[in-house]
C-alpha cells in the first residue's frame, strides 16, 4: 500500500476495517509530544518467556489509564499510571475523531531498530469483542505489518509516519495479525501509543 502524507485512507479488507490518517497531528506538535513522552513516561522493559526460555522483551513499555485496572498480554500484567496532561490532550483529540471513548493507553518505545513486536493480535478478553483500537505514532516512520489468519493473499503493510492516527476497526483483531518488525536500517527511537477500552 502506498500512502501519501495528509490523506484520510480508509480500506475495508476481509473481517477488517482500518483508517489511516498521516498528518493528524502537525509535524510540531508531534515532536513536542514525542520529548516530552519520551522524557515524562514511566517506561520499563519486562521478561517474556518464549519457549520456556526468559528474553527481555524487544521494547519498552509504559501503561496509563482511567483507573487501577490491570492489563495482561503475553504472560505480562502491567499496572497503570494515572493519565498525564499530554495523554489526555492527545486522548481526546483520538476520541473525537474515533467517536469512541478509551479508558486506557498502552506505549511502546522503540529505540532502535532492533527493538520490534512480533506477530500478535489485541484480542485479550479485557478488550472485549471486536474492539476499537487507535494507533498514534510519534519519531521514527516504522512499517505496519498485518495479515490476515486465513487468507495468505491479504498481506499489507503501512509506513506509520509522525505524528499519524491508525484505526483498526471491526473483526481485525479476531481475524487478522500486525507486527512491527525489526529493520537493519538505522532508525531512531518511535514512540506508539495505542488507545484501546478495557472492559
Amino acid at each position: 500500500m502506498d500512502l501519501f502524507s495528509g490523506e484520510k485512507l480508509i480500506w475495508k479488507l476481509p473481517d477488517a476495517e482500518l483508517i489511516y490518517i498521516a498528518n493528524f497531528f502537525s509535524n510540531h506538535e508531534a515532536s513536542n509530544y514525542f520529548e516530552r513522552l519520551l522524557e515524562d513516561i514511566n517506561w520499563q522493559q519486562d521478561e517474556i518467556k518464549v519457549f520456556g526460555k526468559t528474553y527481555q522483551q524487544p521494547r519498552l513499555t509504559a501503561l496509563y489509564g482511567e483507573s487501577n485496572t490491570p492489563y495482561s498480554y503475553s504472560g505480562i500484567t502491567m499496572h497503570p499510571n494515572p493519565f498525564s496532561k499530554d495523554l489526555l490532550e492527545i486522548k481526546t483529540k483520538v476520541e473525537e475523531e474515533t467517536q469512541h471513548h478509551f479508558n486506557s493507553v498502552l506505549l511502546n518505545l522503540y529505540r532502535n531498530g532492533n527493538d520490534s513486536n512480533g506477530w500478535h493480535a489485541d484480542n485479550e478478553a479485557s478488550l472485549g469483542i471486536h474492539p476499537v483500537i487507535a494507533s498514534v505514532s510519534f519519531g521514527e516512520e516504522r512499517y505496519f505489518h498485518f495479515k490476515h489468519r486465513q487468507l495468505k493473499n491479504e498481506r499489507h503493510k503501512v509506513l506509520l509516519q509522525h505524528g499519524s492516527l491508525l484505526i483498526m476497526k471491526g473483526a481485525m483483531q479476531e481475524h487478522w495479525l500486525h507486527q512491527i518488525a525489526k529493520t537493519k536500517r538505522k532508525v531512531g527511537s518511535r514512540i506508539n501509543l495505542t488507545f484501546r477500552k478495557l472492559i
